[in-house]
């Protein structure tokens, strides 16, 4: 049992996370403009890019748009980050703790993106084989459902 590697494992893994989720919405959101375009197509069917503002949890639950509701959800990822890290640490696994360190990561970009345009932007959608995906997710919600299978499986 290491904490002090453990620690380090997240930390290193939510920073990464989280730098690669705020260069993707930087390059597609701003500098590709999608939030005005509202569409490119990249690879179709297969890949393009959706502008999807999610003012609510996942697939827009619970999306009231009040402000409120905004920094309870930012709120909320702070201290369900806090709680991860503090549970996987104390683990002293380092995997383990890396795996939390998807979910802290992806979290926290979501809870940046509430803060700076007051909802998550999500922007990825994929299709295929005739079935049309109605939503779309960011690099994010990618590293924080791979975070939670993984520690589910590991735990």
């Amino acid at each position: 049992m290491d904490r002090g590697r453990a620690a380090r494992a997240l930390v290193l893994v939510a920073l990464a996370v989280l730098a690669l989720d705020r260069l993707s919405k930087w390059l597609v959101v701003e500098a590709l403009d999608l939030a005005n375009l509202l569409r490119i197509e990249v690879v179709p069917p297969f890949l393009n890019f959706v502008m999807a503002w999610n003012r609510g949890i996942n697939f827009g639950l619970g999306a009231s748009g009040s402000d409120t509701a905004r920094w309870v959800l930012v709120g909320l990822a702070v201290i369900i980050s806090v709680g991860l890290a503090a549970w996987v640490i104390r683990r002293g696994r380092v995997a383990l703790a890396a795996f939390g360190g998807l979910v802290v990561g992806g979290a926290l970009g979501n809870a940046w993106d509430r803060v700076q345009y007051g909802a998550v932007a999500d922007f990825l959608n994929m299709s295929c084989c005739g079935i049309v995906n109605p939503f779309a997710f960011n690099v994010a919600d990618i590293a924080i459902f791979l975070g939670a299978v993984l520690i589910a499986w590991k735990a």
